[in-house]
């Protein structure tokens, strides 16, 4: 047998961490642990872990803080669980120096394989996200414009998007219109939709 590689499952949902853990078992050489992508540690602590096995959704959002943490304590050696209906996830993992990208429709010896190529420091990456994480170096959108409508998915009126951006109401109204335009979308609300849905926001 050849040595244990030490992997931790960092998931927000109890049943799917459980799961993941479950399955990576299943592989003798495989010593699986889990984490609250939340849970407690001291900062910047690295996780006990050749390899982090990591929901996409975790490293997303708003809770970029959170993402950076889990970087920090993972390191390079992560493998990622992402779809192609979500480039900006996929983008987002790859730039921040994900090794391992896994569909989460793959079969399941999928991620098992993944583990042990990113536990070997090489990039691993599932066929079917390729089209997606090149669709997902497409953003459209300026940082400008993206921070525009990610307040305007917050609630915020032009007014307090102009404040808080230092803009004029005017330009935040171009930065919209230009955000629209650039997406494809109907309007504001489907801009912001297309823009989740694909996980820019």
């Amino acid at each position: 047998m050849g040595q244990m590689v030490r992997t931790v499952v960092v998931h927000d949902e109890e049943l799917l961490r459980s799961a993941l853990v479950q399955l990576l078992r299943s592989d003798d050489t495989l010593e699986v642990s889990a984490q609250c992508p939340d849970a407690d540690g001291p900062q910047g602590e690295a996780l006990p872990a050749d390899v982090c096995v990591v929901d996409g959704e975790c490293l997303t959002g708003p809770g970029d803080a959170r993402s950076a943490r889990l970087r920090a304590r993972c390191g390079d050696r992560l493998v990622v669980l992402a779809t192609a209906k979500r480039p900006g996830v996929l983008r987002r993992a790859f730039d921040g120096g994900a090794l391992g990208l896994v569909d989460k429709n793959a079969p399941a010896h999928r991620l098992i394989t993944a583990v042990h190529t990113v536990a070997k420091g090489e990039r691993f990456l599932d066929e079917t996200l390729t089209v997606a994480l090149l669709e997902g170096a497409a953003m459209p959108l300026t940082t400008r414009e993206l921070g525009v409508l990610t307040l305007a998915s917050q609630g915020s009126p032009i007014a307090e998007i102009a404040a808080r951006l230092h803009l004029s109401r005017g330009t935040v109204r171009n930065y919209m219109a230009t955000a629209i335009r650039k997406v494809g979308a109907r309007n504001r609300v489907d801009a912001i939709r297309i823009l989740q849905s694909a996980g820019w926001t």
